[in-house]
């Protein structure tokens, strides 16, 4: 999944495209260099982040949603926890809603998301971008997040949701202290149980950076080193700001899983 940050303040600057032009370039860049869906959006979740308003977001998306959705045959996400914006992404034909809350923000989404059946994506977040990294405490970080995907599911399913539609992110550097991101990673197969893909979005993020004592802009290789990990640990789907490296890499972790034919000699 390449990610396209219609924004000026995304965490990491090098993926900030807020002209739409730029936006729609680097997602024909992404699909050229393999990606096989690309995640859009108009408003940053990085930690201490202000809400931007709807009106706002739908300018910065649209015209990108709408240009990519006509030149690309790739499935189109809107990352966004506002029912207007996911309602007019979804008319224009973007297939899948990316919603940090689970759904949770916005009491409208749900019926949204139902009334154009699309894949939703449920992440867990603990708190908002405001104040996620204000001391969250777990006794079981892994334990907890599968319960809330357990309620999660079961609303989405009574929301008219088909849960063959329903794609799981446990949430990496959203409300977790630096231990819980490496911990989730880890113990990634634990979330098999619940039957779901499992979308593992950890490109560049400062669990990376501060191991590394990096910033983000040279944290391609931690990137690499552990979305590699996630893969062998049962991701399905890994969210990118690099999608060339990235496709190179998830090539070789799929074959030492088995999951692709044995290369030939």
């Amino acid at each position: 999944m390449g990610v396209i940050n219609c924004t000026p303040d995304s965490f990491y600057a090098g993926s900030r495209v807020p002209d739409s032009a730029a936006a729609v370039e680097r997602g024909l860049q992404m699909v050229a260099e393999g990606a096989d869906l690309l995640d859009i959006g108009g408003e940053s979740s990085r930690p201490g982040a202000d809400p931007v308003s709807e009106q706002e977001e739908i300018k910065r998306v649209m015209p990108v949603v709408e240009a990519l959705l006509d030149k690309v045959a790739v499935p189109i996400s809107i990352d966004t926890v506002k029912s207007g914006v996911a309602r007019c992404a979804l008319q224009a034909g973007a297939h899948i809603l990316n919603d940090i809350s689970a759904m949770r923000f916005d009491p409208a989404m749900a019926e949204v998301a139902a009334q154009f059946d699309a894949a939703v994506v449920l992440m867990h977040l603990k708190g908002t971008p405001k104040n996620m990294q204000s001391n969250p405490v777990y006794e079981d970080v892994v334990a907890e997040i599968c319960h809330y995907f357990e309620t999660r599911i079961e609303f989405a399913v009574d929301n008219r949701m088909m849960r063959e539609n329903l794609i799981i992110d446990p949430g990496i550097g959203f409300g977790k202290r630096l231990q819980d991101n490496y911990e989730i990673i880890r113990r990634l197969r634990e979330f098999s149980k619940l039957e779901r893909p499992v979308l593992i979005g950890l490109s560049r993020k400062s669990f990376i950076g501060r191991v590394l004592n990096l910033p983000p802009e040279e944290c391609l290789e931690g990137t690499l080193a552990a979305a590699a990990v996630a893969i062998l640990n049962g991701a399905h789907m890994v969210r990118v700001h690099d999608v060339k490296p990235m496709k190179r890499a998830a090539i070789i972790a799929d074959h030492l899983t088995g999951k692709l034919p044995r290369a030939t000699a």
